[in-house]
């Protein structure tokens, strides 16, 4: 492990003047033999071992990477524990483009630093990184989940991050238009990838409207291959302005409700499986004053952290899907406290979330 003192003063200043705060340990990995650089952040064991994916990112800085672990990290531990699972939150950042610099020993290298920790962290896919590179990462480490099913995992977890979103959509509808039905609603998605892909298929069975959009062409195509209805725009500047737009799915990087974004768009409701949708503090507020109904994004999509969780005791894809289809009742019930309390629906789930991972720290 590289000793944080030795780290360059740009990351010493993301590691401590942090707005994300409360991080319990942060590891700054490098493997010079394989070029590995990597971040593992260890945001709260209160609730039990953190939990969270692997990013493989060319981040422009070492201190962008840092910056991106923490918050990250915290939000899986309120992803967890709004899932209701014995998980805190962790997540850690390889840094580089996968494409040219992803490679066997690398990932072996990485698996390494994961298991000195202990199980203190458990990691699995994230952007970046797929179910193969999950079973090489497990030759080296038995916190590690994500796997295939021949290496005894559960396989794709967008199948059920796509699924949970779904039903997050379906409890914006029932709150706003009482009605869970999405049959003739208008949904745009940004990005059709791992996720938006499965996303597509659950809104067209249901009679949805769907306009994508994605930076990847190979993505679009792929879609408009398998779903000529669909309709494809140029890129998300466009799809948030879309006329009639009922809903807004960001399924790609984060930040993307911004000070640009949420006075053009469109859409009543913001649901989508990207993390961190929320640019800064504030733009929740910015939201609610335009009447905009935001489902908080660590909420709809645990979907996939529910299932690599499952996988730890021995995986069942019905246990998880009925676990997942609750996302629909958590919802709802972030929606009621937020009416409630007088709030944006993002901060009542950050409430929900705060009192239950205090309530774990009081027992211990």
């Amino acid at each position: 492990m590289t000793d944080v003192t030795g780290a360059p003063a740009d990351v010493l200043h993301t590691l401590f003047h942090s707005d994300q705060g409360g991080h319990e340990q942060v590891v700054l990995c490098q493997d010079r033999a394989t070029g590995l650089k990597a971040v593992i952040a260890v945001h709260s064991t209160a609730l039990g071992p953190a939990l969270g994916g692997t990013r493989f990112y060319p981040y422009p800085t070492e201190a962008a990477a840092v910056a991106d672990a923490l918050n990250l990290a915290r939000g899986m531990s309120y992803k967890n524990a709004m899932a209701g699972l014995d998980h805190g939150g962790g997540k850690a950042v390889i840094i580089g483009d996968p494409e040219l610099v992803k490679t066997e020993e690398l990932l072996l290298a990485y698996g390494r630093f994961v298991a000195s920790l202990g199980g203190r962290y458990v990691t699995a896919c994230d952007v970046g990184t797929y179910v193969a590179d999950m079973d090489v990462v497990a030759r080296e480490c038995r916190w590690t989940t994500g796997r295939s099913p021949e290496h005894g995992g559960a396989g794709d977890s967008s199948v059920l991050t796509a699924f949970g979103v779904y039903q997050g959509m379906r409890a914006a509808a029932q709150h706003l238009w009482g009605d869970p039905s999405l049959r003739d609603r208008t949904v745009g998605i940004a990005g059709v990838g791992k996720v938006g892909r499965h996303l597509v298929g659950h809104l067209l069975a249901e009679g949805a409207r769907v306009v994508i959009t994605d930076v990847r062409e190979a993505a679009v195509r792929r879609i408009a291959d398998e779903h000529p209805a669909v309709r494809v725009v140029a890129d998300t500047e466009a799809l948030i302005r879309v006329e009639g737009l009922d809903v807004y799915a960001p399924c790609a990087l984060g930040g993307a409700l911004s000070d640009s974004s949420v006075p053009v768009l469109t859409a009543q409701v913001v649901c989508g499986a990207a993390n961190n949708q929320l640019s800064h503090p504030g733009v929740e507020k910015d939201l609610a004053d335009r009447g905009i109904l935001y489902a908080p994004d660590y909420v709809v999509n645990a979907g996939g952290v529910i299932q690599v969780a499952d996988e730890l005791h021995g995986f069942d894809f019905d246990r998880c899907r009925a676990k997942a289809a609750g996302i629909y009742d958590t919802t709802l019930a972030i929606f009621a406290r937020a009416k409630e309390d007088g709030i944006p629906p993002a901060a009542a789930a950050d409430r929900i979330a705060e009192q239950r991972i205090a309530g774990a720290r009081g027992r211990g």
